[in-house]
């Protein structure tokens, strides 16, 4: 067994150095959520930019409920190793570098977490927690008060282990002390997310404190939106095994991630910060196109080929671009997506779809497709409900996003054509488990049942029949005749729609379906 990673004495010389000492460099970030993705990602253009400019910008990291990669990270001094691997299936495609920048791990203690927050030296805290992880009612932009969390450190902001509660207190105190509040940026994928969470905090500390306070920080607090992207799976014990054959050290810490990295961020920060250009950060006046480019193009994508592929077989992303249909459907799906779209200065639509597919189809990265299933009710508002609602409005093709919608209600029902049952991850499992009992095999009783679930599906689309009619059709089919079955129809009507009109599409034996939709 190799020597653990504590140092990076041992490193093979191959390996990837920090250009600069840590412990020259002081803390000037507190990450929320210290995740595979902010460790290949946000950490990762910390340390360019620690590398080339200098600066007190180490990372204190914060976990709010796991304690395994605090413990992790702080055995090995805050090191780890990414992994990059390219679309060479082999071991000589893959590099390695030793990330730095993260100083130490918090895990679930409120006042050493607040302490921290509270300390002059942290002008920035960025966050990774997930749609979910907020707890801000989508449609009020409030705190959400269904939510346990929320609802307890309202009660006891002093105490607080959420979200909204450590933002807010930790202002409190800064400001009380009168140190100057930090930028706060927000790196999850959620329309406007600095924005987002402006309302939520504002609200929050309008709720637990005062209309002074909170008003305050809706005056002084920056909330730059941001745009992050790469493709991080889950660690898995190759992961840890591939980390140690290419350090030479044993690595609990290692992510994997695709070459492939973006970041594009509203320059607002007004306290400083590091100069994360050095890893190729772009820095714009406002990131709303590139943002709502990712969410319809890639993250919309992503969910319809994770319930897709899942449902069917395919148990990663690599594997549904192998598959003939399943891979069409992608192409289906972009193209109607980038239809939506506002051009962007510098983008084009056709080459970046044709990107993405190219990082969808990197062999070396085994991204699940469960894992990109989670929380449908917090991701499908913005990456699939809202481009429908453009594309009904626009009179444009609103099937591919019905479509995926639908595999989503199927996911719902916590079983494989074959029986195989699977846990929903989801913040509102509990409730969608009640609603869809019973359904069996009737799609339009399991459409209706997600129809009506509170504060989820648009008005805009649950009151159209077109879409109501498109939904109920995919799902009576795929309960039915399966998901397999489903996915092929899908995609050969793709094809079909692109050598001739609507009208004249072979729909297979569907005139069940089209009898149930008429009566």
């Amino acid at each position: 067994m190799c020597a653990r990673l504590t140092s990076i004495d041992g490193v093979s010389s191959s390996v990837r150095r920090p250009g600069y000492l840590p412990e020259e460099h002081g803390i000037g970030i507190v990450h929320i959520g210290v995740g595979s993705f902010h460790r290949a990602h946000q950490a990762v253009f910390t340390d360019d930019a620690l590398a080339q400019h200098g600066g007190d910008w180490r990372i204190a990291g914060v976990s709010l409920r796991s304690k395994e990669i605090a413990s992790a990270l702080n055995t090995q001094n805050g090191l780890y190793t990414v992994i990059e691997k390219g679309h060479v299936n082999s071991a000589a495609d893959s590099t390695a570098r030793i990330i730095a920048a993260i100083d130490h791990v918090i895990a679930a203690d409120t006042e050493a977490t607040l302490s921290m927050l509270c300390d002059p030296g942290v002008r920035i805290v960025t966050l990774t927690v997930t749609e979910a992880g907020y707890g801000i009612d989508r449609e009020s932009r409030l705190p959400d008060r269904s939510n346990s969390l929320i609802v307890a450190d309202l009660a006891n902001p002093a105490n607080a282990v959420g979200v909204l509660g450590l933002l807010v207190e930790s202002i409190y105190r800064r400001r009380e002390s009168g140190i100057e509040p930090f930028t706060i940026v927000s790196c999850d994928n959620l329309p406007a997310n600095g924005e987002f969470l402006r309302d939520g905090v504002v609200g929050f500390s309008r709720s637990a404190y005062n209309d002074e306070l909170a008003n305050w920080i809706k005056d002084t607090v920056a909330f730059p939106n941001s745009m992050v992207d790469r493709i991080t799976p889950a660690p898995t014990i190759e992961t840890y095994k591939d980390a140690e054959r290419l350090t030479g050290c044993e690595d609990k810490a290692a992510v994997e991630t695709e070459p492939f990295i973006q970041w594009i961020i509203e320059d607002t920060f007004p306290s400083g910060r590091p100069k994360w250009e050095a890893g190729g950060a772009v820095f714009v006046d406002d990131v709303a196109q590139y943002e709502r480019m990712k969410l319809t193009m890639l993250n919309g994508t992503h969910s319809m080929l994770a319930y897709s592929g899942y449902l069917s077989g395919s148990a990663c992303v690599r594997d549904v671009m192998q598959d003939e249909h399943l891979s069409r459907l992608v192409q289906r799906h972009l193209q109607a997506a980038a239809e939506l779209l506002q051009p962007v200065p510098g983008v084009d639509y056709g080459e970046y779809a044709s990107a993405l597919t190219d990082r969808f189809s990197n062999p070396s990265i085994a991204h699940q497709t469960f894992q990109i299933a989670s929380d449908g009710t917090e991701k499908l508002p913005q990456r699939i409900f809202q481009p429908a609602i453009k594309a009904l409005n626009a009179n444009t093709d609103i099937r591919p996003f019905a479509y995926a919608a639908a595999m989503w209600m199927r996911f719902c029902l916590q079983r494989l054509d074959d029986g195989t049952t699977y846990d929903l991850n989801d913040p509102r499992a509990n409730e969608i488990s009640q609603a869809v009992k019973g359904v069996g095999q009737d799609g339009f009783s399991l459409a209706d049942a997600i129809h009506a679930l509170p504060d989820f599906i648009p008005h805009e689309l649950s009151e159209s029949r077109p879409w109501r009619e498109c939904v109920a059709e995919v799902l009576t089919f795929s309960l039915c005749e399966g998901c397999v079955a489903a996915v092929t129809r899908e995609a050969t009507m793709y094809a079909a729609m692109r050598n001739t009109t609507v009208g004249e599409i072979p729909l297979g034996d569907t005139e069940p379906v089209q009898a149930r939709l008429r009566s």
